[in-house]
């Protein structure tokens, strides 16, 4: 196949630069995911149940326990896969263009961002709504503290602790502590 035969879509997938902007299946995936999304924040706190399946509708993988705090926002949603016993508090947003796999024991404080998209640094191009995305991986016991945003591309490893307001836009070992902008290894644990 060549890059011509290509939906925009599989272009995404393939981490090749595609047309997030006026791609008409694309923008249909969206909406459907953002209307979930509105559904999913519009439900009583207490309906845990009704939250739950509709998380499990939205996201792409689940383990048996998940809870993720309202409001929440997402992109697509299929690209997304939690672990066992996830909880992210409120104001998540993941930009989810590509894979966006976190594993189990992950603790997601208020305000954080996972962001796949990134963007050509040249105008022309950038104002064709032309994009791409890099998948982002959270390893198994992670804890992430308040209003981190994590960049295309980043591995997290197992075991690690990223401090509030943290911009991660390189991997980050296992077992480590990695605070600030940006985020760096300040402690192996």
């Amino acid at each position: 196949m060549t890059e011509n035969t290509l939906s925009e879509k599989e272009k995404m997938h393939l981490g090749m630069i595609y047309d997030a902007n006026y791609d008409p299946q694309l923008i249909a995936e969206r909406l459907d995911c953002k209307e979930m999304c509105h559904d999913y924040n519009s439900l009583c706190p207490k309906d845990t149940e009704a939250r739950e399946a509709l998380l499990r509708r939205l996201l792409g993988g689940t383990g048996k326990n998940l809870l993720i705090e309202q409001p929440f926002y997402c992109d697509y949603g299929y690209n997304i896969t939690v672990g066992e016993n996830f909880y992210a508090n409120v104001n998540l947003v993941i930009l989810d263009g590509a894979r966006v796999t976190f594993g189990d024991n992950v603790f997601i404080a208020p305000d954080c961002g996972f962001y796949t998209a990134g963007h050509p640094l040249d105008a022309e191009s950038r104002n064709k709504g032309l994009e791409y995305a890099r998948p982002i991986t959270v390893g198994n016991n992670v804890w992430i503290g308040a209003h981190v945003s994590v960049l295309p591309g980043v591995t997290i490893g197992d075991n690690c602790v990223i401090g509030a307001g943290s911009v991660v836009n390189r991997d980050i070992p296992s077992g480590s502590v990695a605070v600030g902008n940006p985020c760096r290894v300040v402690k192996k644990l």
